[in-house]
């Protein structure tokens, strides 16, 4: 390479996240013209500060167990959720308005820190694939489609889905491994090609910090399922169906990873990074229903055995057909997912209003007799 071009290139790369910081101020014209502060009504909403734990922690440091991407993992984890809040504030008050003014609220940041998730869900698959500048241009796009989804998913099917599995789980991470597919279908040559180097690879010290994300996210999980309930009764019986969830899948990943893996009796670590949450998104659209204490244990097993097969066996098969997921979002947040919007299919079927009483069309606005 000339000197020239050397030189156009390293000017290039000190002005690469220029057009975010474009991005930034016209958000902050937007904020200026279209926004002002809620009432009190929602001021008590709770969730919010547990739920900001999980997005600048939990996800941060769950994905540091690539030694080659610590780094990277923590500050684009930062940089994502930062950006990503701010516009997601204003994509789903959109549909909101009042008078033509967005009003914001201690609910409408837990909702927005909740659309991060999204967003983070599909770094998951992307990391070590894509860019900086590339994460940072798809978050926006895929906010503004999540937020789209969202509105789709609660005003106009009225799906009961508290803990986000199916609007933030399963979308964030079928979007991801969707662009990942992309990215592998574009296939690079050259010095492109160094870019999507895959350097896979954990250390002892990097699996630690991994942990660190995974305990932060199994403590403060039940908050983020129950954190938009409309009442404490709901609130309280979503606190409850998610921890025995968590608890049952834990004690289920612990057995069957000694089973399944590539050495037999030892525990592999990502399945204990990673499918000891699933319990969290498998009860996550259920959360706040009448399913019983025993159906969430049940429900909690039932997500352990999907996402330890998955890792073991699933996430194998897509990197032969040429799809990575870096974190395997597909086994944590994308089949849970599924798992969960089925089960809310059928315990809503199965709900009555002598069960949920003056509950009943709250929780299910569209399907009440």
């Amino acid at each position: 390479m000339s000197r020239h071009k050397k030189t156009m290139v390293e000017k290039m790369s000190r002005y690469r996240y220029g057009p975010l910081l474009v991005f930034q101020i016209f958000l902050m014209i937007l904020y200026i013209l279209f926004t002002t502060y809620g009432d009190a009504e929602e001021a008590n909403v709770k969730g919010f500060e547990d739920t900001h734990v999980m997005i600048f922690i939990g996800f941060a440091f769950l994905m540091t167990f690539l030694k080659k991407y610590c780094y990277s993992a923590l500050g684009y984890n930062w940089f994502l959720a930062a950006l990503v809040i701010q516009w997601a504030l204003l994509c789903q008050s959109f549909f909101h308005m009042k008078n033509n003014t967005i009003q914001i609220t201690k609910k409408s940041l837990l909702e927005a820190d909740i659309m991060s998730a999204t967003v983070l869900i599909t770094f998951g698959a992307l990391l070590g694939l894509a860019s900086g500048t590339q994460l940072l241009f798809l978050a926006i796009i895929e906010t503004a489609v999540g937020c789209i989804n969202l509105y789709l998913i609660e005003s106009v099917y009225k799906a009961s889905d508290i803990g986000g599995s199916i609007a933030i789980h399963t979308y964030g991470a079928y979007f991801g491994l969707g662009v990942s597919t992309a990215f592998r279908l574009r296939k690079p040559t050259g010095p492109e090609a160094a870019g999507t180097e895959r350097l896979d690879g954990p250390t002892y010290i990097s699996d630690i910090t991994a942990m660190i994300g995974s305990i932060f996210l199994w403590i403060y999980w039940p908050s983020f399922n129950s954190g938009l309930a409309h009442s404490d009764a709901e609130g309280q019986r979503a606190i409850i169906n998610t921890y025995l969830s968590l608890a049952a899948a834990t004690v289920t990943t612990f057995v069957l990873s000694a089973m399944v893996s590539h050495k037999p009796g030892k525990l592999d670590m990502v399945h204990i990074q990673n499918s000891t949450l699933a319990g969290g998104v498998g009860v996550g659209a259920v959360a706040n229903m009448f399913i019983g204490p025993g159906v969430a244990i049940a429900i909690g097993i039932g997500a352990g055995f999907l996402s330890v097969f998955g890792y073991r066996y699933v996430t194998p098969y897509l990197e032969k057909v040429g799809i990575q997921d870096t974190c395997g979002v597909h086994n944590l947040h994308g089949a849970p997912g599924v798992y969960s919007g089925l089960l809310s299919v059928l315990f809503a079927a199965l709900a009555t209003a002598d069960t949920y009483g003056s509950e009943y069309k709250v929780i299910f606005s569209a399907y009440h007799k």
